[in-house]
């Protein structure tokens, strides 16, 4: 299984009493793949795991890999604050039958680089899932160093890295350190998709694509085909998108934008509160100027 091209951060759709909302998991799901996409992430940052209790998590991942039923690869965000938690957690995505797993580096106290190294070496040796790394330092105070990677490459399981801290050095530094690994970098900032796929990266873990997946796809697959001039213009198209998201807490003006644009995925999870007054203007007329295109 290779992970590669464009794999949508997939949003967790709720009920109104913030339910998994199962019809409409298995809805969006087949959206995406029916557009092309080459993988799906859930119970990423967009997807709310830190806000989902281990049953929601469960569930929603059962209900993916069972919709999916092996079209493309489903990587599950096992990350948590403990070795412990993510290693029964990535243990039990196994048992359900998750193709990789994502692990976001602990958060709100900030190991130090070692710790990291201890922390995904204990993990790799626990599962017999690759693991893709994941790195948003504005999101978890620490930033997983180019040279950590590096280490952390040589383990036979730990294949890549979604590097979402939205500094290009970084993802440039990831690939130049890794060379000759059988490691791969995603971006995981949607701006900077096609810059990382001509700098070495082999694709992007993308939430817009929630909303424009054959936008987003077509990046890669211009990209693919030499025509630049064309995957750059897909990829300025992401943007009246990504400019409302400072509209409210992540991912209320994601969630209602797929909402306006016919995929009902529901409210975010509380405390987290519905995108409502001039913002939700101003979300209804970038949904709109799409859909006028």
């Amino acid at each position: 299984m290779e992970l590669k091209g464009i794999i949508p951060a997939m949003l967790t759709p709720l009920t109104e009493d913030q339910k998994v909302n199962e019809p409409v998991v298995r809805q969006l799901t087949n959206r995406l793949i029916e557009s092309g996409v080459h993988g799906i992430f859930i119970l990423g940052t967009n997807g709310e795991f830190h806000l989902l209790s281990t049953e929601e998590k469960l569930a929603m991942a059962r209900i993916v890999i069972e919709e999916v039923k092996g079209r493309v690869p489903v990587i599950v965000g096992t990350g948590g604050g403990t070795t412990e938690e993510v290693i029964e957690l990535s243990r039990q995505m196994e048992q359900l039958g998750a193709d990789a797993v994502s692990i976001i580096t602990p958060f709100f106290i900030a190991p130090s680089q070692e710790e990291l190294i201890v922390h995904y070496t204990r993990i790799a040796e626990s599962t017999k899932l690759p693991i893709v790394l994941y790195n948003i330092p504005s999101r978890t105070g620490v930033n997983l160093e180019p040279e950590t990677a590096a280490v952390l490459a040589k383990l036979p399981n730990i294949v890549g890295i979604k590097d979402s801290s939205g500094n290009f050095a970084n993802i440039e530094n990831y690939i130049k350190a890794t060379q000759g690994e059988a490691f791969t970098v995603f971006a995981g900032t949607d701006s900077l998709i096609l810059k990382t796929l001509l700098a070495g990266g082999v694709g992007a873990v993308a939430a817009t694509a929630n909303m424009l997946p054959e936008t987003v796809v077509s990046i890669y697959n211009h990209w693919q085909n030499g025509n630049i001039e064309e995957a750059q213009k897909a990829q300025e198209a992401l943007q009246p998108l990504r400019d409302t998201f400072a509209l409210g807490t992540l991912p209320s003006v994601l969630k209602k934008a797929v909402e306006l644009s016919g995929i009902p995925v529901g409210p975010p999870k509380s405390p987290v509160s519905v995108v409502s007054g001039e913002a939700l203007k101003k979300v209804q007329a970038m949904v709109d100027s799409y859909q006028s295109r």
